[in-house]
């Protein structure tokens, strides 16, 4: 098990560059505005948010290696994309240079949400499996904090500030390359290849004591039922619809526009540059502390629970944030009301989503699988913050937390009626009880004559 932990760290640290990514431009949002002259769409859509629109074709592409290459070589790729984007984005002297790097980092970032979730459920056993492919989330929000954290220090040594704030990702995007040269392949990966011995060995390391014939045995079964299919075939109707759904309403919470934007909202509400920074510091310490208690629930509560607390927190936070920013009560109430917004998508969205996914489609099309949710994510992604600069300019916060507001509670609404519970099932077993389901559908369908 100490193995299992190890590699699925490894794997996980990739969530940390993601989320040091994502965030870190934060910190030179208004800098890189004012040096470039740029208006509030220009901005948004070119500067802001290039690196997400990287993301959405990282999301849409990154199931092809996963699948063909492998895994371990993907994540290999990864590190390798992530460290040239530092370093570009860092030495860049124009806007359409910085965007060209910081749209390499983003395919790295997309690519992620499909490896590294997959490699970790696919070595993980089923009483641990939600734990550990959620280290991928904590690694996320670890990297959203440091990114802050950084951008704090850094803030004050003078006008290539956010050179520096940039750059410094190269460090961990280095270490984190060459960790990936030592974990193994995934053995559903290589069994799905016919690599039979290999997928042996690994299984060996893994537990030498468990009996590796039955589990290839299990595997193979699984594999028959999934061989040569299309992620777009009628059995995998419910479980595309699932993944779209948890998708869409995790960008549609606000979440990604609010992180990338976190010191300018808390300018609007009237705090001072130095404190908003601040206050964004402890946005990153409420994630990572809700990530942890999300990543302790998971195996015990099961996704479906805490996707409903996370949900009810999500209608409680937004209303208050809400009507702080519509009916201009003090600046300083907001950032206990965004505390509480980030501890609800911590504890629900965050720490479920990329399970979830990653739990609901079968090894031969989990790659697909997951390029489809991650893509529908990363779209979304891209295009609500590149949107927020004007949308805070032409209609205010207030009206664009009141409408995510809406849009939670139509999360509420699915997450009761639509979503199942994976918590404690094989791999093989929620695959089949998908299957099951479509056989049953057809039965209790009269023919048509």
């Amino acid at each position: 098990m100490k193995k299992i932990w190890l590699w699925s760290i490894v794997a996980a640290l990739a969530g940390f560059l993601f989320g040091f990514d994502t965030v870190v431009i934060s910190g030179a949002d208004r800098t890189l505005q004012d040096l470039w002259n740029s208006s509030d769409l220009v901005h948004g859509v070119v500067v802001m948010s290039m690196a997400l629109w990287g993301t959405v074709l990282g999301a849409i592409f990154g199931g092809i290696p996963t699948h063909r290459w492998g895994r371990k070589k993907t994540l290999l790729v990864i590190g390798i994309l992530y460290t040239i984007s530092a370093v570009g984005s860092a030495l860049a002297n124009d806007p359409i240079t910085f965007s060209v790097f910081r749209f390499l980092g983003g395919l790295g970032v997309g690519a992620s949400t499909i490896a590294a979730p997959a490699y970790i459920t696919e070595i993980s056993p089923k009483e641990n499996r939600g734990k550990l492919v959620a280290m991928y989330q904590f690694n996320i929000v670890l990297g959203i904090l440091v990114a802050f954290l950084s951008n704090y220090l850094l803030s004050g040594i003078g006008l290539n500030a956010w050179r520096w704030m940039l750059g410094v990702e190269a460090l961990p995007a280095v270490i984190y390359t060459f960790l990936t040269l030592v974990i193994p392949e995934s053995p559903r990966w290589l069994l799905s290849k016919n690599r039979l011995g290999q997928a042996e060995a690994v299984l060996k390391m893994i537990d030498a004591k468990s009996n590796v014939s039955e589990q290839i045995q299990a595997l193979e079964e699984s594999e028959r039922t999934s061989r040569s299919v299309s992620i777009y075939q009628r059995q995998f109707r419910f479980p595309l619809i699932l993944a779209f759904l948890i998708a869409f309403f995790n960008q549609f919470s606000g979440i990604n526009a609010f992180l990338y934007y976190a010191p300018r909202l808390f300018e609007e509400a009237g705090l001072e540059n130095n404190t908003a920074l601040l206050s964004s510091i402890g946005i990153g310490v409420v994630n990572m502390v809700f990530t942890l208690l999300g990543m302790f629930l998971i195996d015990r509560l099961g996704r479906k629970r805490l996707m409903l607390i996370g949900s009810v927190g999500y209608l409680v936070s937004l209303s208050l944030a809400a009507c702080a920013f519509l009916f201009k009560w003090d600046g300083t109430v907001v950032p206990p009301f965004l505390f509480l917004f980030i501890a609800s998508h911590a504890i629900g969205q965050g720490t479920v989503i990329w399970v979830f996914i990653s739990e609901i489609f079968p090894t031969q099309v989990r790659a697909s699988g997951q390029s489809f949710g991650s893509s529908v994510h990363w779209v979304l992604a891209a295009v609500i913050p590149s949107l927020i600069p004007s949308l805070f300019s032409s209609i205010g916060p207030g009206t664009v937390f009141l409408f995510f507001d809406a849009m939670m509670l139509l999360q509420l609404l699915f997450v009761i009626l639509l979503m199942p519970e994976t918590k404690g099932k094989s791999l093989e077993t929620i695959t089949a009880s998908f299957n099951s389901k479509i056989i049953t559908d057809k039965i209790s369908k009269p023919a048509i004559k």
